[in-house]
């Protein structure tokens, strides 16, 4: 531990104000999916691993004669690589003359700072996870008709048969409310008007955030470049992995194109068929426009530059066929500029897990596991050999994990 300086007051009988803490909406943690069997039984450290499977993908052969083709297990990962900690001290006499009796003060202080770098984190995934989305990020967010709309683009690609959940950004939502009061639903429209939330809308239940993350958009999105396709690779299986495009904003550019940058293929252009997604089971035409994200940054170059993609483009008819024509080019693509991104989720496909940590030994350890959800703090006290300092740390280990095609980024304009 290191010496800190601490602001206290005098030795003094404390009144205490009745002084909320100034929370944030914790939403992901407290609808997250968090249970593994046996998980958040074992103790864990940095690095441990827990895997689910995801389904099985096939095709379908026109004919009673059977084509045989491979059976893929398909799995991800949730990996625990994430931790934070809040950590403060005290000399003897300033525990026990000025902070003794104010010490759960201090703790439920340092779980709402903690809970609030877990909840940001989690909800980084609306920004990497999914590679569908809707809105341009010009455009505001701010109708019910938006929110059936997206839900409509979500589901004609194809959606778990359960409940969705949505993830709204919580400057956006009184607006939606608003727009509810509008239409003749008298009974939704007392409950809308006496919360202002939007709850329940069109089989899904919508929570509010304040931690959404923010994308900063490249050049290429926060110019509005129009991008033209030159060339593309290709994995043995003719899946595209990158493409190549000319009509960047500058010839040559660090920043043309950040990772996460997302990108859609544009209709209308002369000589090309609209590029449209299939649906994720059946493999038929859906009505959503072909969306796709860039997984690391890219530079631009005498006008060029290659977007390595997610998730891989492939026409060629398999269990991954995803898009209706081949990319070839001339086709031209839009990024989106810089926005927040909210999302919805499906089949409960958003994961936190936070284990047990080992206890700190030689020095008191307390870990609180939460039965319900399987949620683990960890708390330990410790003081620092022949040296006046006494120090207290709460932390946590977590990771997160969801899969794309459940899910469907909603972007906010900044």
């Amino acid at each position: 531990m290191t010496q800190t300086t601490n602001a206290l007051q005098a030795v003094q009988t404390y009144q205490m104000s009745g002084l909320a803490l100034l929370q944030n909406l914790n939403c992901f943690i407290s609808t997250a999916n968090t249970k593994f069997k046996d998980f958040d039984k074992l103790e864990a450290n940095l690095g441990d691993t827990v895997t689910y499977d995801l389904p099985p993908r096939f095709t379908t052969t026109n004919s009673l004669v059977a084509t045989f083709q491979s059976a893929d297990q398909r799995v991800q990962s949730l990996v625990c690589n994430q931790s934070a900690n809040v950590a403060y001290a005290f000399t003897a006499q300033q525990f026990i003359f000025n902070v003794e009796d104010y010490m759960k003060r201090f703790g439920q202080s340092a779980i709402a700072e903690l809970s609030a770098k877990v909840e940001a984190n989690v909800a980084g995934l609306c920004e990497t996870a999914p590679y569908r989305f809707y809105g341009d990020g010009v455009t505001s967010i701010n109708s019910f008709n938006q929110l059936a709309t997206a839900l409509a683009m979500f589901r004609n690609y194809g959606s778990a048969k359960t409940m969705l959940r949505g993830y709204l950004s919580d400057i956006a939502e009184p607006a939606i409310a608003n727009s509810g009061l509008n239409q003749f639903a008298l009974d939704r429209n007392k409950e809308l008007a006496n919360s202002w939330e939007v709850g329940k809308f069109s089989n899904c239940d919508w929570y509010q955030s304040n931690l959404l993350p923010i994308h900063t958009a490249g050049t290429e999105g926060q110019s509005g470049s129009t991008l033209t396709v030159v060339s593309t690779t290709v994995d043995a299986n003719g899946a595209v992995l990158t493409i190549t495009f000319s009509g960047t904003h500058s010839s040559t550019d660090a920043a043309s194109v950040k990772a996460y940058d997302r990108f859609q293929f544009q209709d209308g252009v002369s000589g090309y068929n609209n590029m449209r997604l299939l649906t994720f089971i059946g493999h038929a035409v859906s009505a959503v426009p072909v969306q796709f994200m860039a997984t690391a940054d890219a530079a631009a170059s005498g006008s060029n530059v290659t977007v390595t993609i997610n998730p891989p483009l492939q026409v060629n008819a398999s269990a991954n066929q995803n898009i209706n024509n081949a990319i070839v080019a001339g086709m031209q693509c839009k990024v989106l500029p810089s926005h927040r991104a909210g999302m919805i989720v499906g089949g409960d496909a958003l994961y936190l897990a936070m284990p047990k940590l080992p206890e700190e030994i030689p020095f008191p350890t307390a870990n609180m596991v939460d039965p319900d959800t399987g949620v683990s703090v960890r708390q330990y006290f410790g003081s620092l050999f022949g040296q006046n300092q006494r120090g207290m740390v709460h932390d946590a280990l977590w990771g997160k994990s969801l899969a794309g095609e459940y899910a469907q980024a909603i972007i906010f304009p900044l």
